[in-house]
């Protein structure tokens, strides 16, 4: 074999390397996304239910604590719950946004304390608004399907601190409540200021 022959041989191989090297990068990060994003979102709930006082039923609350007492337990004897509100939920899930981008960022070797900050926050504030997004909608969902299904009551209660100020402003048009909506585009804009302000930080 020619020398020209082994060039385009290693060369293959390098690339054939690299290739499954990217792909296996990307399972791995899209299974660190994906559970950090189901223990982010249910440490937010967990959160938000305590925050607005309601009872969950008990089949999502089993859920719920199974699967974040692990982790909320521990912290709760460093972060008691002042005012009331339970912010072991509220710091882990910011601990596990950070948890996130640090796996994601050492696969990569790209590890700077800056981009960790960014990254970690705009990660967490993803959570947060698309939280409150998906709750809106499900309300939505309900109300145009079934209103009585057993898991309505629970989602108007965590939607009532959000839509309750704008019910007072925005009137019913033809007996159609367009506060979801108007919470909706309100969030979306928040969403993009505080990315815009995140990132105008770094």
């Amino acid at each position: 074999m020619n020398r020209h022959a082994l060039m385009c041989a290693s060369l293959s191989h390098c690339f054939i390397w690299k290739g499954k090297h990217v792909v296996l990068q990307n399972i791995f990060t899209l299974i660190i996304e994906t559970i950090a994003s189901v223990l982010g979102g249910v440490l937010l709930l967990r959160f938000w239910i305590q925050a607005v006082r309601v009872r969950p039923p008990q089949q999502l609350a089993q859920f719920i604590f199974t699967l974040s007492d692990w982790a909320v337990r521990p912290m709760r004897r460093l972060l008691p719950g002042l005012g009331g509100y339970d912010w072991a939920s509220l710091i882990g899930a910011l601990l596990v946004a950070v948890i996130c981008i640090l796996l994601e960022l050492g696969v990569r070797s790209a590890l700077n304390a800056t981009l960790i900050f960014s990254l970690s926050a705009l990660l967490f504030f993803q959570w947060v608004f698309y939280g409150l997004i998906a709750l809106l909608i499900i309300e939505a969902i309900f109300s145009w399907v079934n209103p009585h299904a057993p898991l309505a009551p629970f989602v108007r209660a965590l939607n009532e601190p959000l839509l309750r100020p704008l019910r007072r402003i925005i009137p019913l048009i033809g007996n159609i409540d367009l506060s979801p909506l108007a919470a909706l585009i309100l969030l979306r804009v928040v969403h993009q200021l505080v990315i815009y302000l995140i990132m105008s930080l770094t």
